[in-house]
């Protein structure tokens, strides 16, 4: 069956570091793109970045780019997104999110009505 698991969510100081897993087991499909998104108590859910899963391809938010990073591992159909230098504004509940090809469409990038599939979430608290 189709699903998302996300490991790695916690606690941390400001100017920490954290890495969130996202294990994806999606039968016979294929990812298109991985994104992550993340969202704040009171606040709309919001894009941090996707990496393409042939190309290696990866985009990220101004708001986390330079301390965010999203790498992956094809074989185990894992995503991993690394977050250096986490500020208290990072907290919130962080999402995997996969496209698939099977599904068509346009390849996902910054909008989560772009993609098929979705994890439960993980929560990120860093405190000040």
């Amino acid at each position: 069956q189709v699903q998302l698991v996300e490991s790695g969510g916690g606690l941390v100081q400001a100017g920490g570091s954290l890495r969130l897993s996202c294990a994806a087991s999606l039968h016979t499909f294929s990812i298109r793109t991985m994104g992550w998104f993340r969202q704040a108590p009171g606040k709309e859910r919001e894009f941090v970045g996707y990496i393409y899963w042939t190309g290696g391809t990866s985009y990220y938010a101004d708001s986390v780019k330079g301390r965010f990073t999203i790498s992956k591992d094809n074989p185990k159909n894992t995503v991993y997104l690394q977050m250096n230098s986490l500020k208290p504004e990072d907290t919130a509940v962080y999402y995997c999110a996969a496209d698939v090809r099977e599904f068509g469409s346009a390849i996902a990038g910054r909008k989560d009505n772009e993609y098929d599939f979705w994890g439960q979430g993980t929560q990120v608290t860093v405190s000040s």
